[in-house]
């Protein structure tokens, strides 16, 4: 496995595109397109609050009950979300648009939306951009960039991946795109994510590795304990790469499900480090925790705190909020044989050890914190299990971002 330049147009039989339709944004792209030659397994999760867009309740009922489709369509700057029977009705509309430009059962579009919660979406202008990315979509790298990009809302990059792996002697292909910056807190997962793969798999096998793989990816991740109306990660597999079709756990199930790690490993980190505002991708790692849940929920308190991400902002390293937000975590732990340790590329410095703090030299413990990339590890020594938690610094950007969002 290796993973490569591209993003959803590098599986084999896939398309995308990008185009301006003025959902909201002037002078920009704010409508994307994926589609695949042939009908796709597909799969998601999404966002667990009790508030959910229209085209969450959309796409669960394909990705859950269908597990069929071929095109998503995607616009950028409203989410379509508090829109009561209009919203609904919108994803419908928009639906039976691309199935008929681009010639496939309109229940077989994926629909997703982000941007400002409870403006309603202009369908004509989404109908006219939906009839533009039909006429225009392509298989290159630049048409799945393009796509990327159209879907940003605060993002300050657009984020795309790929990987090449093999399954059945046969090489294949997963790419990927995302947007993310705010309001991300994800429990499933604005944090949309669409992959698209050429590995034949079933239904039933691809919800499996999605479920199980957003555990210790995607809800691992926090930018500001805010989670969205819209949270989506969807998968459209197309079996274009001619392997044996994956209908059970083995060698290439296994083979399937690390790619798909990876990619939301990697992709989960690039929404955590572009956190609205942030300067530093922020990594709490606990080890030696007594469960693998206890570990995932101590390292997640501390990614999540508001005081300890205002630290790293700072570069200071007080120690003291990080063992503040193991405290009230709920997990219930002996502080005194907890070790705590700041590492970056720029060093590492111990800074407690079992009940006590250690002397250390504050001048390079600046400087640790100073990179763009820090992370905090925490010993439990309490067990042998471990997580991995992502966040950012919370700085003075973060609430000028915000504090006009809607303008």
């Amino acid at each position: 496995m290796k993973i490569i330049e591209g993003g959803v147009t590098t599986a084999k039989g896939f398309k995308a595109a990008g185009y301006g339709a003025e959902i909201k944004y002037k002078n920009r792209n704010d409508m994307a397109m994926i589609f695949s030659q042939v009908p796709c397994s597909t799969a998601g999760v999404f966002t667990s609050n009790v508030v959910k867009a229209a085209p969450v309740m959309w796409d669960k009922v394909i990705t859950r009950e269908k597990g069929v489709a071929q095109a998503v369509v995607v616009n950028s700057g409203i989410a379509n979300a508090c829109t009561g029977k209009q919203g609904e009705d919108i994803c419908r509309k928009t639906a039976e648009v691309a199935g008929k430009e681009l010639g496939i059962p309109y229940d077989t579009v994926l629909i997703a939306s982000t941007g400002v919660i409870g403006m309603q979406m202009p369908m004509d202008r989404v109908q006219k951009g939906v009839e533009a990315l039909a006429g225009i979509i392509a298989d290159t790298k630049e048409a799945g960039t393009e796509a990327a990009k159209a879907i940003m809302t605060t993002d300050t990059y657009s984020k795309e991946i790929a990987l090449e792996f093999e399954v059945g002697g046969k090489t294949c292909h997963i790419g990927a795109m995302a947007k993310g910056s705010g309001m991300i807190h994800p429990n499933m997962c604005t944090m949309l994510c669409f992959v698209t793969t050429d590995v034949a798999i079933s239904h039933d096998m691809l919800q499996k590795a999605l479920s199980s793989v957003v555990v210790d990816t995607y809800n691992m991740i926090s930018v500001d304990g805010d989670m969205s109306t819209n949270d989506s990660l969807m998968i459209l597999a197309n079996g274009m790469s001619e392997n044996p079709e994956i209908t059970a756990e083995g060698a290439d199930y296994d083979s399937f499900y690390e790619a798909l790690n990876t990619l939301c490993t990697e992709m989960a980190k690039k929404h955590a480090a572009d956190g609205e505002g942030a300067t530093a991708l922020f990594e709490c790692h606990v080890i030696n925790a007594d469960t693998k849940q206890n570990a995932r929920i101590l390292a997640k308190s501390v990614i999540c705190s508001s005081l300890t991400k205002a630290a790293i902002f700072g570069h200071d390293a007080n120690f003291g909020r990080i063992l503040c937000a193991l405290g009230y975590s709920g997990v219930d732990f002996d502080p005194d044989k907890v070790i705590l340790s700041l590492e970056s590329k720029a060093g590492s410095v111990n800074v407690y050890k079992e009940g006590t703090p250690i002397d250390f030299d504050e001048e390079a413990a600046t400087k640790i914190l100073s990179e763009k990339e820090v992370t905090a590890f925490v010993d439990m020594q309490a067990g042998t299990e471990e997580a991995t938690a992502w966040g950012c610094d919370l700085t003075y950007d973060y609430v000028k971002i915000n504090a006009d969002y809607r303008s």
